[in-house]
């Protein structure tokens, strides 16, 4: 037997003589075949499959809503969203995981190319390489072509002579048909695939327009008119492919963050099987491994340090600049730096399941989001092809039959308008903001879970903190010893099923065998077990508490009772975050309302808000009430910002404006949060509130600038005031200064 791949021998009855060859011929075959990207779907929780491939030849919002309508036509989908920005569709359905292949055949039935994440940065070089070779091309062919053009401009066919302007048209016509069929290419195969399916996009009235300048041009030399226009329709190409190149860089500016998490996740890992170093593929890792990390390298996964002591950069998921120490038993994660020595990692997460991964999934979703403004621009898309075909044919008729102009002058400018009129702008006012903000935000370790949470975050008059875990700093500590031991490893049993703050640091705590029990967790109240006949609680006081017990400090505290008898009160000791108190005056000189709801004791409630500078708080209150507190809330008018620690605060959460949630790595795709941010200060949520209104001001003035170019350079066009030439210019420069508008973003400007 040989091998299907290599042609090397292999044994009995087996196809490939390694797992690489095996690997190798699918991905010739999948390559071969066009298919295959079913494969790279992902089971959901529902129980159907979501799928996120690159996607080239996108250029305008109606090339968006082409692609996600003809997918949402498709029987299970129940999602479908493209993003020009990062040239990324996402789609989500019910049914086999083949039929992936399917709608994907259905994108590229329409003129786009697939392919797979991981072939983007590729994918984009080849894009920008085709279109600098059409620019090269079309910008010799300018020059060449105004030298000859001087002579026709410079003088009229009676002081050159008829036969000499012929010559020169006809070497126009040489030049131009060649270099318009080469150049041209990026639109002409865009629009014929559109037009074969029944529909249209941006670059069909640009490929009409390229196409019936050449015509006019062509019949006028044939008939020896004066209405050749060849130079104008090359030009016209130079400058929409520089417009179109540039758009392409800036997009992929945007893009580059993304594009440098994903490439964390490429290249090879030592892993150690069997005694035996060996290099595997960072995506074949999986839950187990033991990987040898060296100084200076990457960590390729999420999991535990299991042998060696060393220093990490944590920046990408904490957004802390410091090294931190870590050693046996300190949790990593993929994407982060060794800094000091080597060291083995024990994988815990498989790579597609890490948390570099969630974190781009998060910002995919993102800037897939539906916020309001993204709706007006996919409304405006679906307005634009009627429009703009509708008014290219009434310029035509309006001057040719009201005006008593020549067939070829209206023709002309009917053409001009097809030009135009560009809805590039529109489509880029909100995507490439949102990408550039998610990029700003991830990088201090502010992550957005949903797409409208910039905007919802820019409407907030009201500010309502949690106290465990969000205004402090959420470790607490156990004080104290006056309990027994044999108290503590009962509660420590109970406490090991919560994921409460408390129930961790009384875990923690202690470092005996743990009791095996059926555990039950009653919000608000505490956790309840059943143990040898006797009924255990471990919870707050007025559950399970001595209620008329005097305590002098403003301790955290968990009871611990048997039947009716209470056995225990652990205290504990959890201190403010370092810039609790500077955030709550900040936004109270943004004249935010900040309070704080707890379900903590009074005592201790009031001596945290004094400490933090907060007049209205509560205490003692349950989950179910801080919802019925917030809903009171919005019922005044007021838009409610939550923040709580995402882990008993899921109701009040999902039941405010919107919701942020300091949360450590591990939380981040378990919590319901909008927002999620890392580290031990509270200045994420005042940075978040920053960059919310600087790119709510980019997008309305990103909107204005659109509308504004439409309003103005449309009737120009139609009136006849500018040629095909500069409105090529003027719409790749639409595109050009919203994009440029919103990298301000990155200067902190927005005004």
């Amino acid at each position: 037997m040989r091998c299907l791949h290599c042609g090397e021998a292999t044994g009995p009855g087996q196809d490939f003589c390694c797992p690489g060859c095996e690997a190798a011929h699918a991905t010739t075959a999948t390559a071969q075949a066009g298919t295959g990207f079913s494969r790279l779907a992902s089971e959901s929780e529902d129980g159907g499959y979501t799928l996120t491939l690159g996607v080239e030849g996108i250029h305008c919002a109606a090339c968006i809503r082409l692609i996600e309508n003809a997918l949402l036509a498709e029987d299970g989908v129940s999602h479908a969203r493209v993003n020009m920005t990062t040239n990324r569709v996402s789609m989500a359905w019910q049914g086999m995981r083949d039929y992936g292949d399917h709608l994907a055949n259905t994108v590229t039935k329409l003129g786009y190319r697939l392919h797979s994440l991981d072939k983007a940065s590729d994918a984009v070089d080849n894009e920008t390489r085709s279109l600098l070779r059409a620019i090269a091309v079309a910008g010799f062919a300018a020059g060449n072509m105004m030298l000859i053009s001087v002579g026709l401009w410079s003088t009229d066919a009676n002081t050159m002579g008829m036969a000499t302007r012929d010559l020169f048209h006809w070497l126009s016509a040489l030049i131009a048909l060649p270099t318009v069929l080469y150049a041209g290419q990026p639109f002409f195969r865009s629009a014929i695939a559109v037009l074969r399916q029944g529909h249209t996009n941006m670059d069909v009235p640009i490929s009409i327009a390229v196409t019936l300048a050449c015509g006019m041009s062509l019949f006028e030399a044939f008939r020896h008119g004066q209405h050749v226009y060849f130079d104008s329709a090359v030009m016209l190409l130079f400058f929409l492919l520089i417009g179109r190149y540039l758009d392409a860089r800036a997009k992929g500016k945007a893009r580059q963050t993304a594009s440098d998490l994903l490439s964390r996740l490429s290249g090879m890992a030592m892993v150690y099987d069997d005694g035996q170093a060996v290099q595997v593929p960072i995506t074949e890792l999986r839950e187990g491994m033991l990987v040898m990390v060296a100084a200076g390298e990457n960590i390729a996964a999420d999991g535990m340090v299991e042998k060696g002591v060393s220093e990490a950069d944590m920046s990408l998921i904490t957004g802390e600049t410091m090294p931190e120490k870590i050693g046996p038993g300190k949790a990593v994660f993929a994407g982060t730096l060794n800094l000091s020595t080597p060291i083995q990692v024990r994988v815990s997460k498989a790579t597609e399941q890490s948390l570099l991964s969630e974190i781009v999934r998060l910002m995919e979703v993102n800037e897939q989001g539906g916020a309001r403004y993204v709706r007006l621009a996919d409304k405006a898309a679906s307005l634009y092809t009627p429009v703009v075909h509708a008014m290219g044919a009434l310029t035509f008729v309006g001057w040719w039959l009201f005006m008593q102009a020549p067939w070829q002058t209206s023709l002309l400018h009917a053409v001009t308008v097809l030009i135009i009129t560009c809805p590039c702008a529109l489509g880029l006012a909100v995507p490439v903001v949102q990408v550039l903000a998610s990029s700003k935000l991830m990088k201090t370790g502010i992550l957005l879970k949903s797409g409208d949470a910039l905007e919802k975050l820019a409407e907030v008059t009201t500010v309502v903190f949690d106290k465990t875990g969000t205004l402090t700093v959420g470790c607490p500590e156990l004080t104290g010893n006056g309990f027994l031991k044999s108290d503590l490893r009962l509660a420590a049993s109970l406490a090991a099923h919560s994921r409460h703050p408390l129930s961790r640091a009384l875990t923690a705590a202690y470092d005996g065998d743990l009791i095996e029990m059926n555990v039950s967790e009653l919000p608000g109240c505490g956790l309840q077990a059943e143990f040898e006949g006797w009924d255990i609680r471990l919870g707050s006081r007025a559950w399970c508490g001595d209620q008329s017990a005097a305590t002098s400090d403003h301790a955290l505290e968990l009871w611990l009772a048997i039947g009716d008898e209470v056995r225990a009160r652990f205290a504990f000791s959890d201190r403010l975050r370092p810039d609790a108190a500077q955030v709550v005056t900040a936004l109270k000189a943004r004249y935010l309302d900040v309070r704080l709801l707890s379900g903590d004791r009074l005592a201790v409630v009031a001596a945290i808000a004094e400490e933090a500078g907060i007049t209205a708080y509560r205490a003692e209150i349950s989950p179910v009430e801080k919802c019925d507190y917030l809903r009171t809330l919005a019922d005044g008018g007021a838009k409610v910002l939550m923040v709580g620690d995402g882990l008993n605060d899921a109701p009040a959460l999902a039941a405010a404006h919107v919701s942020m949630s300091p949360s450590t790595a591990m939380d981040i795709t378990q919590n319901t949060a909008d927002v999620v941010f890392q580290g031990g200060r509270l200045s994420p949520v005042l940075e978040a509130f920053e960059v919310a209104d600087v790119s709510m001001r980019l997008v309305r003035q990103n909107f204005g600038l659109a509308i504004l170019y439409n309003l103005v350079a449309i009737p120009v066009a139609v009136l006849g005031y500018v040629t095909p030439l500069l409105a090529a210019v003027a719409m790749s420069g639409s595109s050009l200064v919203v994009i440029l508008n919103a990298f301000r973003l990155n200067l902190g400007k927005g005004r």
